[in-house]
Parts: structure tokens; C-alpha cells; sequence
């Protein structure tokens, strides 16, 4: 999910302009110069949660090449994708567009979750940061890292920084030089990049 490039041409993508540039550019010189280099990221967002949410469990732990043509053939054979669709779709047929059993049994979890009321994507959205990451992660096949990716790629959600995220990680210590990072040092990190910790790590992923 995270550093996608979308289509130029695409409609939804994850917006943000000079203020948050600036800011990070202020604080952290040293991400300034990606910044420079790199200009603006346009990164493609899912803004159906629901959505985003059953793509990224189908992507999960496979090539982006594969993702992509797993979820074309789930994409057709669901047609729209709501909780009742995926409802109504034998799980065999799920698993034949190349999904493994696991994650057939999670994304049909989630979409009954979802049917019978026991989540709400929609009153998700005016949920604190986390918030939605605790009800997400309570879902089976849904942890911390994918509901914070959601955040940013499906919420927009403007400063999120993921502890477990091992590129993010890399960035900061290429960044600044270290050989390890701290879970201390992570916080100042985020303490220094917020409120726009959500951008920073759009650029802490080309580093």
C-alpha cells in the first residue's frame, strides 16, 4: 500500500500542499532535501474504507504485481464491492481468483462483521486515530500496520507515523545516521514531524 504511485490522471490521491512542506522542511533539514529531490508524491488513495480495507487483506504478504491481478478477478467477480456481495459469493470461487483460504475466511469475517452491524465503516470516519485502529485490529486478519495504512490511504488522515513499519524505520535511520532506533527515539521523531506525520512518511519511504 504504502508509496504507490497512482495515475496521474486519477481522481483520489492523497492530498497535501506547501503548509505541511514547509513545516517539515522547518523542523527537519535533513528531509528537506528528499523533499527537493522528490517534489510532490501523488499517491493513490481507496476512499471507500470498506474497500480499501478487503484490498489490502488480499494483498497481504505478495508481490504488488500479484495483488493487482488477484483483485481484478476478485474486482469482477464480486462486481461492487459491499459486505453483501462478498456475502453472497461462494467462498470456492473466492479462493479460485487466487486469494488462500485464510484470507478467504477474513475477508468474509470482515464483510459479516460489517452486514450485522458489529462494525461501521461509516461511523469510523469520525473516530480518533485510535480509535479506528483499535476497532479494525480487533477484526481477524487486520493488525495495527494495515489499519494505520488505511488511515493514510483510505482516510487521509494527516498525521500518522507507523511504529511498525520497517521502511519508515530504515528512513529515519538513514535519515539521521543511526545504526538502530529506539522506540524513544521513534516518539521525538513523531513529536518533531506532527502534525504531519502522515506526509513524512510519504517521503520517509523514498529514502
Amino acid at each position: 500500500m504504502p508509496g504507490v504511485p497512482a495515475e496521474s490522471s486519477g481522481r483520489n490521491y492523497f492530498k497535501y500542499g506547501q503548509n505541511e512542506i514547509l513545516h517539515l522542511k522547518r523542523v527537519c533539514p535533513r528531509l528537506s532535501e528528499t523533499i527537493d529531490e522528490k517534489g510532490i508524491l501523488v499517491r493513490e488513495v481507496v476512499p471507500d474504507l470498506f474497500t480499501a480495507l478487503i484490498s489490502s487483506v488480499t494483498s497481504q504478504q505478495i508481490s504488488g504485481k500479484a495483488a493487482q491481478t488477484i483483485w481484478r478477478r476478485f474486482s469482477e467477480l464480486v462486481g461492487e464491492i459491499t459486505p453483501e456481495r462478498i456475502l453472497a459469493i461462494n467462498p470456492d470461487d473466492i479462493r479460485k481468483c487466487g486469494i488462500s483460504g485464510r484470507k478467504t475466511e477474513y475477508i468474509t469475517g470482515i464483510a459479516k462483521a460489517a452486514a450485522d452491524g458489529v462494525i461501521s465503516f461509516d461511523a469510523l470516519r469520525s473516530m480518533e486515530d485510535s480509535e479506528v485502529i483499535a476497532k479494525l485490529s480487533a477484526l481477524r486478519g487486520v493488525g495495527v500496520w494495515t489499519a494505520e495504512m488505511l488511515l493514510i490511504f483510505s482516510l487521509q488522515r494527516p498525521d500518522v507515523l507507523s511504529w511498525g513499519d520497517l521502511a519508515i524505520k530504515k528512513g529515519i535511520m538513514k535519515l539521521y545516521g543511526l545504526e538502530s532506533l529506539t522506540r524513544e527515539q521513534f516518539e521525538e521523531y513523531r513529536r518533531l514531524f506532527s502534525p504531519y506525520n502522515s506526509v513524512a512518511s510519504l517521503y520517509l519511504w523514498e529514502i
